[in-house]
């Protein structure tokens, strides 16, 4: 054991080059500790079981690098990225170039769709191929529909315009439809059908064809402000009705002009000497003779009832309609 020894100085004894207690105390201990004279040294390093673990754990990281290196050139050989882009996408200075089929399972934005030259553009869909059109605040202004039964437009206006885009050939929108060709043909068997009124200017049927204005179950009616004009300029008109047949002009006139007029099916009335001679308007016509109970009788003439319907009447010297007539009675 080493005895400590303690030595006071006063303030006095402190002077320039005079030691402190400190200082003593520690070299007093310094000179007293025991000297070695073999020192151990200690190996500085990792042995044993760390050290295999950390030689495992590089093994294994250098093992991940190589797979990860390797399933990145497969990537990039089986994508086939080049410095252009990455399989059949191309990088060019007009944009994005697609060659062959392409699917897209997200939205595709884009500014212009364009095929080449020589091939179609074409969109094919499993469902309906939609179209929409959005204007800047995102609300849907035009859309067009391909689907399985149908293909829908949703738009204010839709228009067909000719291959030079000047010519408009049918356009639709809320109040009209305007068909701009020059010659509007239907080919259906059973013609064009129209649920309300029809305004056009001129009805013409082909060549070779004949014009049939039908209402199977209502009336037909054709109206003008200044005349309905009804032609055959190469062939016959024919007007047939199932009961009756109504000529009517309320400020003008009626004008028959043709070589011949035939007015068939007219009933044949009697003539009576004494009866009396007060008759309705009438004019003569020549014809052969409609009944076969006047065998002899080749000439008629044409009489007409105070209501207006008209029968024959055998002619002779003077006029042989009358009023009274059994027909006029009983029509």
């Amino acid at each position: 054991q080493m005895d400590e020894k303690w030595i006071i100085i006063s303030e006095e004894d402190r002077r320039p080059g005079a030691m402190t207690r400190e200082q003593y105390i520690l070299a007093t201990q310094q000179n007293s500790l025991p000297r070695t004279e073999h020192p151990q040294f200690y190996p500085v390093g990792i042995y044993g079981w760390r050290k295999r673990c950390l030689y495992f754990f590089v093994l294994l990281l250098l093992v991940t690098m190589i797979v990860n290196l390797a399933m990145t050139i497969w990537i990039l050989k089986v994508m086939n990225f080049t410095v252009d882009g990455m399989g059949n996408l191309r990088v060019t200075k007009k944009g994005i170039r697609l060659e062959g089929i392409s699917e897209f399972l997200l939205p595709l934005y884009v500014k212009e769709i364009h095929s080449r030259k020589d091939s179609p553009l074409i969109l094919q869909s499993d469902r309906n191929v939609t179209l929409n059109a959005r204007n800047h605040m995102g609300q849907l202004t035009g859309q067009l529909t391909v689907g399985a039964d149908a293909v829908e437009a949703q738009c204010k206006r839709f228009e067909v315009r000719a291959s030079d885009g000047g010519k408009i050939l049918f356009s639709a929108d809320e109040d009209e439809i305007v068909i701009g060709a020059d010659r509007l043909k239907v080919t259906g068997t059973e013609g064009a059908v129209f649920g309300h009124s029809v305004e056009t200017p001129h009805i013409r049927a082909e060549p070779s064809q004949d014009l049939k204005l039908e209402s199977p179950t209502r009336s037909l009616v054709m109206e003008a402000p200044r005349g309905v004009q009804v032609s055959a300029a190469a062939g016959d008109l024919k007007a047939t009705c199932r009961k009756e047949l109504h000529l009517q002009s309320t400020e003008g006139e009626i004008f028959l002009n043709a070589d011949t007029i035939r007015l068939g099916n007219l009933p044949v009335g009697s003539f009576s000497s004494s009866s009396s001679s007060s008759s309705s308007s009438s004019f003569s016509s020549s014809s052969s003779s409609p009944s076969s109970s006047a065998p002899h009788q080749t000439i008629y003439e044409l009489c007409a009832c105070p209501n207006g319907k008209l029968y024959l009447s055998p002619a002779g010297a003077g006029s042989t309609c009358q009023s009274s007539s059994n027909i006029c009675l009983w029509s």
